[in-house]
């Protein structure tokens, strides 16, 4: 049996919503043909992706 530590979850679960988010606003980025917001989403899953490699134990 595991025990998540504290911690851990919450790094997992703040790299889900960054991941998330960035999804979200490329999808509505493509939706209104909007770069900016492409953009925007872009680095937010780039950010995601860094934190994961980052903090990876």
């Amino acid at each position: 049996m595991t025990i998540d530590w504290l911690p851990d979850r919450g790094i997992r679960r703040a790299i889900l919503t960054l991941g998330a988010a960035g999804l979200a606003v490329i999808a509505t980025g493509a939706l209104i043909e909007a770069l900016w917001l492409l953009g925007l989403g872009v680095w937010a899953v780039i950010a995601a992706m860094m934190i994961e490699l980052v903090y990876r134990p």
